[in-house]
């Protein structure tokens, strides 16, 4: 690169002499010296800011235990390559166990005593099944076993824990909530298991939601975009800014080629600690509900509410007996603001309602017919009894089970003599992907009718077979899954 460049200059000088009866001759200052302070010229590089950032930021890896007679990646090495899976017999009698790497992320240090934050995805095997080992390797070569606290894949966040014999490079933690557009930002990861790299961009926009398609649906996103480079294996690594202080976690991008096109997303370090601190508190995310199903407003709607603009979330539906209908929300309501948070989608009131502990009281305000009203309102819970109107069992993990109603067989066309748990959505990563479909209805489980969450909860034998008689496309038929 240098002598190249040296080139160039003589050329360039070259190229002036020559012409100077033409042009005047160009006159540059060049400045061959490293960057450092000169006097009281202002600093241009970020190397403090990174030497005291970098050590915070970990390399993970995840591994499953698998026989000699398997493989996660030799066949998937020479499919790859185009060639023809060899067929290697395995010694006589040998059935030895060994470890597969199975996937490489990033995680930060957030804590002196061992606790590291990385994203959901980073330390989950394939379909949601958990993995054998977690290790984590610092900035300085150090491996450690990581213990998972607990993850929560609604908002693609996990803890870890290693125990150290001396205290860690816990990172500082910034406000996120004060961040601007413009601000300038570095990913600092392990992208393609290279080694701890940063990366320079800005913030390009705050508060990004994109209905799910990133974290998948029923998932709570609130992301900073930013245009420095992320790439696999940045999952989990640290977004800070021009102080050095955590701003985010890096968790997705948006490319079609797998690599990095300045389309970049992390989850605001405020999002970060909060679901961190329940994590290691209880082991779950609280999280408020009000029982309704919002909508966007879009000119149409808007006009046809008298309304001057689309901002807020209009209320579709009001669940019976939640605390939305308790409060006295009416289908037809537009939610302007909850407490002082505007609101200005339905994604952003689910967001906020989120954020707050069940048992919240809360000031909703809303249009209705015209009319501003301030309502107070009770929040429920998504992780308690109240929230089995849309929940995940701890079971059946990664299914979103409603119990069936009227109001729903009238709008999935379920017949009447159908009764059960209805299964809403099924994520992608579900152990039990394969099996269960959204609209199959749960009737019976090992011989036993089942009519709630709590039902399921009861009948489901753990390490066994579970016979599972659903209603699914018009027909009755037995499912088998094994916890």
């Amino acid at each position: 690169m240098k002598y190249t460049s040296c080139l160039s200059l003589i050329s360039l000088l070259a190229s002036t002499l020559l012409f100077a009866d033409k042009n005047p001759p160009l006159n540059v200052n060049v400045d061959a010296r490293s960057i450092a302070k000169i006097a009281d010229m202002p600093l241009v590089s970020y190397a403090d800011v990174l030497e005291k950032a970098t050590p915070s930021v970990v390399a993970i890896y995840t591994s499953q235990i698998v026989s000699a007679r398997q493989s996660l990646t030799l066949p998937e090495f020479y499919r790859q390559f185009g060639r023809s899976i060899p067929r290697v017999m395995p010694e006589e009698g040998s059935n030895r166990e060994r470890k597969e790497r199975l996937g490489v992320g990033s995680g930060v240090i957030i804590s002196a005593d061992g606790y590291i934050v990385t994203n959901y995805h980073v330390v989950q095997g394939m379909r949601g099944r958990e993995v054998d080992e977690i290790l984590v390797r610092l900035n300085d070569d150090t491996e450690y076993v990581a213990t998972l606290i607990g993850s929560d894949s609604k908002t693609d966040v996990a803890i870890l824990k290693i125990e150290a014999n001396a205290s860690l490079p816990a990172v500082t933690l910034a406000d996120s909530d004060l961040l601007r557009v413009g601000d300038i930002v570095f990913a600092i990861g392990n992208p393609r298991d290279l080694g701890l790299t940063a990366t320079q961009g800005i913030v390009s926009a705050l508060e990004r939601n994109r209905g799910g398609q990133i974290l998948g649906a029923g998932s709570y996103e609130n992301f900073i975009q930013t245009d420095a480079a992320i790439n696999l294996g940045n999952s989990g690594g640290a977004l800070v800014d021009a102080w050095g202080r955590l701003v985010g976690i890096n968790t997705a991008i948006v490319s079609n080629s797998g690599g990095s096109i300045g389309l970049g997303f992390a989850i605001p370090v405020n999002m970060v600690l909060n679901v961190a601190s329940n994590l290691i508190k209880s082991g779950e995310v609280p999280r408020g509900m009000l029982g309704l199903f919002p909508d966007d407003l879009n000119r149409e709607m808007a006009d046809a509410f008298g309304l001057e603009s689309t901002r807020g979330a209009l209320v579709n539906q009001v669940q019976e007996d939640s605390p939305a209908s308790r409060g006295g929300i009416r289908h037809g309501d537009i939610i302007l603001k909850i407490d002082e948070r505007e609101i200005d989608s339905a994604a952003e009131l689910r967001l906020v309602v989120s954020q707050v502990l069940p048992g919240t009281k809360v000031a909703v305000t809303l249009i209705r017919q015209g009319k501003t009203m301030v309502l107070p309102i009770t929040l429920g819970s998504l992780t308690g009894k109240v929230g089995t109107i849309n929940t995940d069992s701890s079971a059946l993990k990664g299914v979103s089970l409603r119990p069936l109603n009227d109001e729903l067989r009238d709008g999935y066309t379920i017949p009447k003599d159908i009764d059960g748990v209805l299964v809403m959505e099924v994520e992608d990563d579900s152990p039990f992907v394969d099996k269960l479909e959204p609209l199959t209805v749960i009737i019976e489980i090992n011989g036993n009718a089942v009519n709630s969450i709590d039902g399921i909860e009861e009948n489901l034998f753990m390490n066994r077979q579970n016979r599972f008689y659903v209603w699914a496309d018009g027909k009755k038929r037995f499912v088998i899954l094994k916890l």
